[in-house]
């Protein structure tokens, strides 16, 4: 019988929990105050782990600044994560900006609008219709 996940798998979604944890409980810094978590992918050998985020914006913030301070508390992230998890070696982190969000948005908008589109066209052909009769 197959497995149903695999370690990589179960240790990416174990990741994912506790860095959404540390970011919250441990870390002060504001430019990472709004930051989720919206995926994590661990290599094979465990050595490295892709954390995709997203941030939500307070003020002045940019999501390029906050990207870079989590960049540059990676290693303190990671000696925090070590602590709570329980593996041979603590995978380095690398956190990526997810566009999924904001793609899902633009893709959204866009059919809003094609969906608006066609309803004024569809009205103005009713209304001509009605002229000519």
């Amino acid at each position: 019988m197959a497995k149903e996940f695999s370690r990589t798998q179960r240790v990416a979604q174990q990741l994912q929990k506790e860095l959404a944890v540390i970011l919250q409980r441990e870390i002060k810094d504001p430019a990472i105050a709004m930051t989720t978590i919206s995926s994590v992918d661990v290599s094979r050998d465990m050595n490295y782990a892709k954390i995709y985020v997203t941030f939500f914006p307070i003020g002045e913030q940019t999501a390029e600044g906050s990207l870079e301070a989590l960049r540059e508390m990676a290693p303190y992230i990671r000696s925090l994560l070590g602590k709570e998890i329980r593996l041979r070696v603590t995978p380095e982190l690398n956190f990526i900006f997810d566009q999924s969000l904001t793609e899902g948005m633009r893709i959204s908008n866009l059919v809003s609008k094609a969906v608006r589109d066609d309803e004024d066209r569809r009205g103005d052909e009713d209304e001509a219709e009605k002229g000519e009769e």
